[in-house]
């Protein structure tokens, strides 16, 4: 069967319970009683073991408590055609392989109607977000933290390409104050100038279009062909059946149809920019 972002999260999850434990591949094998190669394709989420063989595994490592009960919601459903988390467990689990997903990307497509794409937030516009949010005060310089660490991958020597598909009202959002946007526009006329970043912002005027409907992004990795993110409140639909992943490439050609080229995007931003700068006014006064 072909791998599947679960499969590939719960390879992982086993693997790095062995190499915890310091075990060999072939040593826990033999421990196992089982073909080094298949061992290496559960790993890899070539293949899936069954719930029973995930539980032996662990059983053999030693692994117990949050570790064993984190590792064994991942063993089912592995070969359903969505993931959606239900129960925090899982929901951890799939933040985990989220970014994980990220950090190998090779393409990210995103489509955001409402806000400023993840990876071109700055840290004052993240922290803004977040204190309006259910999320203890305290909580938040780690969680921002966090975030911008996971930016880091546009910096490194092999970026992903980014492409990024943002509603003109995301521009007008009133989030931290015009200092903030201000600040959070430049941002975006700096990173749109780098050669991995495509940034399109989508006018008021075009109507409706298919990035009005949720934000989502897609993610080409070395792990497996292209999958789909749709947010939602409290978790992520992860999608990878080609008839699925299909319809949102196809959302992201409409949105591209209706959005700005990068150039009259970047100019738009700096403008905007300006005219709030000289104005400090909230960024919706100016619409």
């Amino acid at each position: 069967m072909a791998k599947t972002p679960k499969s590939v999260v719960l390879g992982n999850a086993l693997r790095q319970a062995r190499l915890g434990r310091e075990w060999k591949l072939r040593e826990f094998a033999f421990r196992l009683n089982k073909d080094p190669a298949i061992l290496s394709r559960w790993e890899t989420g070539e293949r899936t073991p069954a719930p029973d063989q995930v539980a032996r595994i662990l059983t053999v490592l030693g692994v117990e408590g949050d570790e064993y009960e984190n590792i064994m919601t991942l063993a089912f459903g592995t070969h359903d055609p969505q993931w959606m988390p239900t129960t925090l467990p899982e929901q951890r689990q799939q933040m985990v392989a989220y970014v994980e997903f990220e950090e190998n990307a090779t393409a990210i497509t995103e489509v955001n109607p409402l806000l400023v794409p993840g990876p071109l937030q700055t840290p004052d516009y993240i922290s803004a977000m977040m204190s309006r949010d259910d999320i203890a005060p305290e909580e938040i310089p780690a969680r921002v933290h966090t975030r911008i660490n996971r930016q880091r991958i546009l910096d490194r020597q092999k970026p992903p390409q980014l492409t990024a598909f943002m509603g003109q009202g995301a521009l007008y959002q009133n989030i931290g104050g015009p200092k903030t946007m201000v600040s959070q526009l430049r941002h975006l006329c700096t990173m749109s100038a780098r050669a991995n970043i495509n940034l399109h912002v989508v006018p008021f005027a075009v109507g409706w279009h298919p990035g009005l409907e949720s934000t989502f992004t897609l993610i080409e990795s070395s792990y497996i062909h292209t999958v789909a993110f749709v947010e939602t409140r409290r978790s992520t639909l992860w999608l990878h059946r080609d008839y699925d992943v299909a319809a949102y490439k196809r959302a992201v050609e409409g949105v591209r149809r209706v959005s700005m080229t990068t150039a009259d995007s970047a100019r738009f931003i700096h403008e905007l920019a300006q005219r709030m700068e000289q104005s400090n006014v909230p960024p919706h006064h100016l619409a």
